[in-house]
């Protein structure tokens, strides 16, 4: 009886040991492309498989010690801790933002348009409608907004706090829409609120015949900084998206935990760019240097920016490769721009 537990043993390991050995070079490889990502996922469970197998049927100790040790070394390759790397935060600002901002550009530049279209609009009414303002805000309050109060906003503070109260400000507004995008309704309410805000403040401006100081002081932030409120609503509008109308191949809690994962990215990348935002408006809107210079440092931000993440995001694949993680025995899917 033995002998032939011995026979069976043996042809188990025969054909399963170019499995095992597989797998343990995978384990020590250095790098993992995604296809060997999912070999080694593949493998992993196998192989647990086969450590049951052989301690139900044979508990031989030297071969459920390799297979333990095997088992345990792959596990932990997938499901090692990521520890800070300069080579993780490159790889974000080259793949991960630029990548998510350009797959939700349809979304953002339909909210540019729009938002756009809708400011002008409010500019070109309350300008050729005095009474309007009037009715919005009060003669008193528009004339001291087109005198002294809309100028003296970019010097009432000292410029380091204001940079800061402006970061502040912009990424809980990006944050908000990101956040309630999957109900569309606070997304669009707050676009509105920012429009008819900018809309009046620019109309009366213009009735006042102060045009060229409101784009003089709004240009040069404005340009960066309105891009990231229409990136952050764009892919907000993005995530409810997918959950009114997912792709035919996702379902609906898929679709939705893509799109929201993009927002993340999103997230992290508008940190970086309303601290830039503000240090411009903080800095540059208010400093004593020709409008024509301030405003081309702005473009050439705004420029900059657009060119960064429209050239990087255009190289990537349409759909980020995900590799692979296992947690208590569920694979999960990980996205490839965080490794």
């Amino acid at each position: 009886m033995g002998r032939e537990v011995t026979v069976d043993l043996d042809a188990y390991v025969a054909e399963h040991e170019p499995q095992w050995r597989r797998l343990e070079q995978l384990v020590r490889a250095r790098r993992l492309t995604v296809a060997e990502v999912d070999e080694l996922v593949a493998l992993y469970q196998r192989t647990a498989t086969h450590l049951s197998a052989v301690r139900s049927r044979s508990p031989d100790p030297a071969l459920v010690a390799r297979l333990s040790r095997l088992v345990l070394a792959a596990r932990a390759r997938l499901t090692r801790g990521r520890g800070f790397s300069w080579a993780r935060v490159g790889r974000f600002f080259s793949v991960g933002f630029p990548r998510a901002v350009f797959q939700a550009v349809p979304w953002w530049a339909a909210v540019a348009v729009a938002f756009c279209t809708l400011t002008g609009f409010l500019m070109w009414w309350v300008a050729g409608n005095p009474d309007s303002a009037r009715l919005l805000i009060g003669d008193q309050a528009a004339a001291e907004l087109a005198e002294s109060s809309f100028a003296g906003y970019y010097t009432r503070y000292a410029a380091p706090n204001f940079a800061a109260q402006l970061w502040a400000h912009n990424a809980w507004l990006a944050a908000q829409c990101l956040a309630a995008g999957v109900l569309v309704v606070p997304v669009l309410y707050l676009l509105w609120v920012n429009a008819l805000n900018l809309g009046v403040t620019g109309g009366v401006m213009i009735s006042y015949d102060r045009a060229d100081v409101f784009f003089g002081l709004v240009t040069p932030h404005g340009l960066l900084e309105l891009t990231g409120v229409f990136i952050a609503a764009g892919v907000g509008l993005r995530i409810g998206g997918a959950w009114i109308a997912p792709p035919a191949h996702l379902t609906r809690g898929r679709a939705v935990a893509e799109a929201g994962l993009s927002g993340v990215l999103v997230a992290l990348g508008l940190v970086l760019l309303f601290a830039v935002a503000g240090l411009i408006e903080a800095f540059v809107t208010p400093a004593p240097l020709p409008t024509w210079l301030r405003v081309a440092i702005g473009v050439a931000a705004w420029l900059a920016f657009l060119g960064y993440v429209l050239i990087l995001g255009s190289r990537q694949p349409a759909d980020p490769a995900l590799t692979r993680t296992v947690d208590g025995g569920r694979v999960q899917s990980r996205p490839s721009s965080f490794s």
